[in-house]
């Protein structure tokens, strides 16, 4: 019999088991692959160790901007994917040392919901049933895998390749089309172009970068391309076969040639054949239905992370847990997705959280934008030579409060947070310019933005 019982232990499941067994409660996390999910062992963590292997190649081979001559410098692609693998076995290692030390349960079986007795839900797993009074469903996503004639095959045949298998490559592809211009797209289209593949990103759409403001978007397509990312816009794929990739565009058929492909077109919730209908949760289009307290329309059950489809981010699904957790312990907690903050780890980074103007105004809401370069941040200028990276800030007009950060720019990453706790916070322009930022820093750029909202 157990408090909790957590399906999935990815960054929801995990973490909502140490936030509940710190607390007191006895949970029971159910993992059947690798603790961590999809962000530590085929996601977020990977692709950043990649990328920055390949950030420090880059500053190798063009050091002589700052002074720095290097020569021959190589990019070692099998010494970066084991190094790859080494991050990974530490990081989850450390997860199931801290469950272990917090006295959660860590189940390796797949665990399907068989119904709900007196006591609670009932979980089936590994030939066992267990008991909880609350449930969490973190069961997280699968890559979505669109009818394009010959994808399966492709697939099977290891031609084509989703997130998974393009961490695993041991050789790097002479020519590598890459379906899809979002975050993992755009990602991989800059590691596998710094180690030396010839990179196409087809996208539907005519712009990269998804949601993302349109300004910043053109200005991280101008930037991967000046490394040689070649892009094909307003495109649709139709087909894969004989080591080609065909394409609509503009009401033409087309083909490239290619090594590999990487399918990239986005995520999904996996919901199917975990029992959910044993207990009647509500489903709309494949996503578990949540409210802002992450409660199911089934009293006791919850979900957590990609599986509701809400903001697929792995520190949205750790937020996610923890208001989850903050509810079955009976303090009222819920999440805030406008403040929900999102990167592209490319180089240079995206960083963004909050409304774009677009957004904002379709919201009804009058605002007021500013756009700043980054080279106004000295610390910036002295350390990206040639940089043409910039900020734009988004206020409510009538009211001031801030509504959306975006920026291009290295280290943007890091400092997001920070425009995040002002859109969190409903800070006004007014308040937030009595904010001293530590000089020099490229953070500085958000006081400086600031002052140019009239």
């Amino acid at each position: 019999m157990y408090d909790l019982l957590i399906l999935g232990g990815g960054p929801a499941g995990y973490l909502a088991a140490e936030r509940a067994a710190q607390s007191g409660l006895k949970a029971a996390v159910f993992e059947k692959s690798n603790i961590g999910g999809v962000c530590l062992n085929e996601g977020c963590i990977p692709s950043k160790a990649l990328l920055y292997s390949a950030k420090i190649y880059h500053n190798a081979a063009h050091g002589e901007k700052y002074g720095v001559k290097v020569e021959n410098a190589f990019l070692d692609h099998k010494y970066v994917i084991s190094r790859k693998k080494k991050v990974v076995e530490m990081l989850t290692g450390g997860i199931r040392a801290k469950l272990k030390k917090l006295g959660a349960s860590l189940i390796s079986a797949e665990g399907i919901i068989k119904g709900r007795s007196l006591e609670g839900f009932v979980i089936a797993a590994g030939g066992k049933e267990y008991v909880g009074k609350f449930l969490l469903i973190a069961t997280g996503s699968v890559s979505v895998i669109p009818p394009i004639e010959g994808l399966k095959e492709s697939l099977n045949t290891g031609f084509a390749l989703t997130n998974r298998e393009i961490l695993e490559l041991k050789q790097v592809p002479g020519e590598l089309a890459i379906i899809g211009g979002g975050v993992i797209g755009l990602e991989m289209a800059n590691y596998y172009c710094a180690a030396g593949s010839k990179v196409t990103v087809i996208e539907m759409l005519d712009h990269i970068g998804g949601n993302v403001d349109r300004d910043i978007s053109k200005n991280l397509q101008l930037s991967l391309e000046k490394i040689g990312v070649k892009f094909l816009l307003s495109s649709k794929v139709t087909k894969i076969s004989g080591r080609q990739v065909t394409f609509e565009k503009n009401g033409k058929e087309q083909a490239i040639k290619a090594d590999k492909v990487l399918l990239s077109i986005g995520r999904k919730p996996f919901t199917e054949g975990i029992g959910l209908e044993n207990i009647g949760v509500y489903t709309e289009r494949g996503r578990i239905i949540t409210d802002e307290m992450c409660r199911t329309n089934v009293a006791g059950a919850y979900a957590a992370g990609d599986v509701n489809g809400v903001s697929m981010l792995a520190h949205t699904a750790y937020r996610e847990a923890e208001v989850a957790v903050n509810n079955i312990l009976g303090k009222k907690d819920y999440v805030d997705y406008d403040a929900i903050p999102a990167v592209i780890y490319t180089n240079p980074e995206v960083a963004s959280v909050g409304l774009t103007e677009e957004a904002a105004r379709a919201r009804g809401i009058s605002v007021k934008a500013a756009k700043l370069s980054m080279n106004y941040s000295g610390r910036y200028a002295a350390e990206n030579e040639g940089g043409d990276g910039f900020i734009k800030l988004v206020a409510d007009a009538e009211g001031g409060a801030l509504l959306g950060c975006h920026m291009v720019g290295n280290y943007s990453s890091e400092f997001i947070v920070a425009a995040s706790m002002m859109v969190q916070m409903r800070m006004r322009i007014a308040d937030i310019k009595k904010i001293v930022f530590p000089h020099p820093t490229v953070s500085e750029i958000i006081r400086e933005a600031i002052f140019e909202l009239q």
